[in-house]
C-alpha cells in the first residue's frame, strides 16, 4: 500500500477565503490520522468528504493557533454527534491545560475517551504504533517547541498468488509458511521457489511532516529517504532575512533539505498570506529539488509517487 496525504490547510497564521491554516490527513489502508487542526478543520474534512468520525489519532505539531485553533470544536462535534470511539491526542506541553481550561468554563463533557499524550521538549523516536504503521517524533526550531513527525508503514508478507496455489495444489495450511518465506514441496516431490508462488516484496513507504522551522538539517538523520516530505516554505528566497527572524523557512530553503535528504518527493506548504500567486514559490523550489509540487488544499499527494 502507499500512504496518501489530503491536504486540507496550506494557510499560515491566518485564513482567507482561498487557503486555511493547517490541517493534513494522512491515510494507511484508508484509515485517517489527522496532523494539525488549524481554524476551519472540521469544515474541510465535510468539504472534502472525509468522516471526522473515523479520526482515532490526531497529531499536532505545536501550540501556536494556526495549528490547533480547530481542535477544541471537532473534539465537541465528534462527542455532539454521538460518538464513543476513544481518541488520543499527541501534542507538546500545555496542550492539556488549554483543553480542559476551555471545556472548565464552557462546561464541555466529552461523550467518549479523549487522552492526551504530551510530548517533552526536544524528543525524538517512535510515539505510536498500530497494525498498519508506526509514527515517530524530532524536534524542530521554531519559537516554541515544535514537532515534526514520519509515518512509516510496517513491512508486510508478500502476497500469495492464488492462480500458483492452484496450479501446484498448495493446501491452505502451507500457505502462512510459505508467505513467511518458505519454498513449497508438491506431492510429486518437485521443489518450487518461495519466489514462483508469492508477489515481488513490496517495500514500506515513508511520509514526512515537518512544520514550522528555520532551515534546520539537523532534522536530515530523522527524515532520510523517506517517499514523501511536506516542508513549510512560509517565504521566498528575497525575505530569508524575515523568515530567519520569524523561525519559518523559505521555498529554497525546503528544497535544500529536500535534496540532502534524498527524499523521494517534496511538497511545500504554509504560505504566507501575501502569496496569491503561488507560481514563483514552486519555481524557487524545482530550481533545487525538481520533483516538488504544491500542497494545494483537496488535493491527494501518495507516497508511491
Amino acid at each position: 500500500m502507499s500512504l496518501k496525504v489530503s491536504v486540507l490547510g496550506s494557510n499560515s497564521a491566518i485564513p482567507t477565503l482561498k487557503r486555511h491554516p493547517s490541517a493534513q490527513v494522512v491515510w494507511a489502508d484508508q484509515m485517517p490520522y489527522l496532523i494539525d487542526c488549524g481554524e476551519g478543520t472540521q469544515l474541510q474534512m465535510r468539504r472534502y468528504g472525509i468522516k471526522f468520525q473515523r479520526i482515532r489519532q490526531i497529531f499536532i505539531s505545536h501550540l501556536h493557533g494556526d495549528h490547533y485553533f480547530g481542535l477544541l470544536g471537532l473534539l465537541t462535534s465528534m462527542s455532539l454527534l454521538g460518538r464513543e470511539k476513544e481518541l488520543t491526542v499527541f501534542g507538546t506541553k500545555g496542550l492539556v491545560d488549554i483543553v480542559e481550561t476551555n471545556f472548565r468554563h464552557s462546561k464541555t463533557r466529552l461523550n467518549y475517551p479523549c487522552h492526551f499524550v504530551e510530548l517533552e521538549e526536544g524528543q525524538t523516536g517512535q510515539i505510536y504504533e498500530d497494525e498498519r504503521l508506526k509514527v515517530e517524533c524530532f524536534p524542530l526550531r521554531h519559537r516554541i517547541p515544535t514537532f515534526g513527525f514520519v509515518f512509516r508503514e510496517k513491512p508486510r508478507d508478500p502476497h500469495f498468488l492464488k492462480e500458483k496455489g492452484e496450479e501446484f495444489d498448495v493446501p491452505v495450511e502451507a500457505i502462512q509458511d510459505i508467505k513467511a518465506g518458505s519454498d513449497f514441496t508438491t506431492k510429486d516431490g518437485r521443489s518450487i521457489p518461495n519466489s514462483e508462488l508469492v508477489s515481488s516484496k513490496i517495500e514500506p513507504e515513508a511520509f514526512a511532516y515537518c512544520s514550522d522551522t528555520n532551515f534546520f538539517p539537523e532534522i536530515i538523520p530523522h527524515i532520510k529517504g523517506v517517499n514523501l516530505l511536506y516542508h513549510e516554505a512560509t517565504f521566498m528566497e528575497d525575505m530569508k532575512k524575515r523568515a530567519k527572524e520569524t523561525f519559518h523557512s523559505t521555498a529554497k530553503q525546503a528544497a535544500e533539505i529536500a535534496l540532502q535528504a534524498n527524499v523521494g518527493k517534496l511538497i511545500i506548504g504554509h504560505f504566507s498570506t501575501r502569496y496569491d500567486d503561488l507560481e514563483p514559490l514552486l519555481l524557487e523550489v524545482k530550481e533545487v529539488f525538481p520533483n516538488a509540487d504544491l500542497a494545494l488544499e483537496g488535493e491527494i499527494y501518495s507516497t508511491g509517487v
